[in-house]
């Protein structure tokens, strides 16, 4: 609270203006929500996230599925049932085995297609959960401005009641006049107006924020540190976003499997080898003995013609393969443009902050001049007013350009892959 409040003192707030914030925003320290807090909920709970880790674990099963086609087989049958013209009860049973020996490069190369999907999904994973984490700091950014809105509006009551109660002891004295008085009232009234607005928006935000992060928000920490992960030069961010970027990455792996699958289609031309063995037993009623067959033997296939369907498979594969190509490309360009995009808001936002926080020192600077010489009648009422809107104005704009900065800082993180649960500190 106390380095809270010392923050505040900075940007030249009166006294009564900085208890008011005071007691709305730091009232109990030890329980303000860190912008590590609501990443960390999310990660655990979002059900958009739960979803695609499921998704990807099935995903994962492929590779094992693909090897299968090139392990041992067995299977049993067996039948029973009942014949009057012949024996009577009867029933037959069997076991087939199959051990392939030799597939001419289909279990390999299938395997090696699974494996690229598995690792390219694993990137979309990463990429989906960037999104969702991109969203829970747009949302802390956003409630963080709303409940700053909000302290800023009460404050500002709080100034015009003394303001008022002030103006209507100059009146009776003679010192000033009904319209005086009216003025404030007419802005002290106004005042309220914009509380029950920003407290109405901070409602329909925080509804957001719970949506998003799992949990009903309290109060959020002012100042959440800048994450380490951030790029220090705009050339940094582009190899960043080259080399890291998700859904460059999945791109790339998806290529490789689709590589994979050329061979995997050209492999139908090449023979099949396989041991197989069959162990049957057959018995009936009125016979005095069942009857038993084991059959061992080699299956050869060798593919003579297809009817041009392999050959259609190998060109369709090698299209594909081309596509994804062009796709890297594409991804790269669209990954330095996101983050080049970035880079700008952010450099643009933290700018912003340095000027408001100047803007609201100069605002509450004058706030006080305005305020001693009115009472000294060097200033009129309507002096004050403007002066106490533009001090209002000023620590909007700030709180507003601080969000900014938030909303900046997770979309460059993003754009270079680095968004990620541990993003914003231990």
């Amino acid at each position: 609270m106390r380095a809270a409040l010392l923050q505040l003192g900075r940007y030249g707030m009166t006294k009564r203006m900085i208890a008011t914030l005071a007691a709305l925003c730091l009232s109990d320290t030890a329980s303000a929500e860190t912008l590590r807090d609501a990443i960390t909920e999310a990660y655990v709970t979002n059900p958009e996230l739960a979803a695609a880790k499921a998704r990807q674990e099935a995903l994962a099963e492929a590779p094992e599925q693909a090897q299968a086609a090139g392990r041992l087989t067995a299977e049993a049958e067996g039948t029973g049932g009942y014949n009057r013209f012949d024996y009577g009860k009867g029933g037959s049973g069997s076991i087939t085995t199959n051990l392939p020996i030799w597939t001419g490069g289909r279990v390999s190369s299938a395997v090696r297609a699974a494996s690229g999907d598995v690792a390219a999904g694993a990137e979309g994973l990463r990429d989906t959960q960037a999104i969702v984490l991109q969203a829970v700091v747009g949302a802390y950014a956003d409630l963080l401005y709303a409940q700053q809105a909000v302290a800023v509006a009460r404050a500002d009551i709080d100034l015009l009641d003394n303001q008022v109660a002030e103006a209507r002891s100059r009146f009776e004295l003679g010192q000033a006049t009904r319209t005086d008085v009216a003025q404030l009232e007419a802005q002290h009234e106004s005042a309220i107006s914009t509380l029950a607005e920003a407290e109405g928006t901070a409602a329909a935000i925080a509804a957001t924020y719970r949506a998003t992060v799992g949990h009903v928000a309290g109060n959020l920490e002012t100042t959440p540190p800048a994450p380490a992960a951030l790029p220090a030069t705009i050339d940094v961010a582009r190899n960043q976003a080259i080399e890291g970027n998700p859904i460059v990455r999945q791109q790339r792996l998806a290529s490789a499997a689709d590589a994979a699958r050329i061979d995997q289609q050209r492999a139908e031309y090449n023979p099949y080898v396989a041991l197989s063995g069959t162990y049957g037993y057959a018995a009936g009623q009125g016979q005095s003995d069942g009857s038993s067959t084991a059959i061992a033997g080699v299956t050869l296939r060798i593919p003579l013609l297809t009817g041009g369907l392999v050959s259609s498979r190998v060109r369709q594969s090698e299209a594909i393969y081309r596509a994804d190509r062009f796709g890297i490309d594409a991804a790269e360009r669209d990954a330095v443009r996101l983050v080049e995009t970035a880079w700008a808001n952010l450099v643009a936002a933290q700018s912003r902050v340095q000027a408001n926080v100047r803007r609201v020192e100069a605002a509450e600077l004058a706030l006080r001049g305005v305020r001693a010489e009115y009472a000294v009648s060097l200033r009129t009422t309507l002096d004050i007013l403007i002066a106490d809107e533009s001090l209002r104005a000023a620590q909007l704009a700030l709180a507003r350009s601080r969000s900014d900065v938030l909303i900046g800082q997770a979309a460059l993180l993003r754009s270079t892959g680095q968004l990620g649960p541990d993003s914003y500190g231990s």
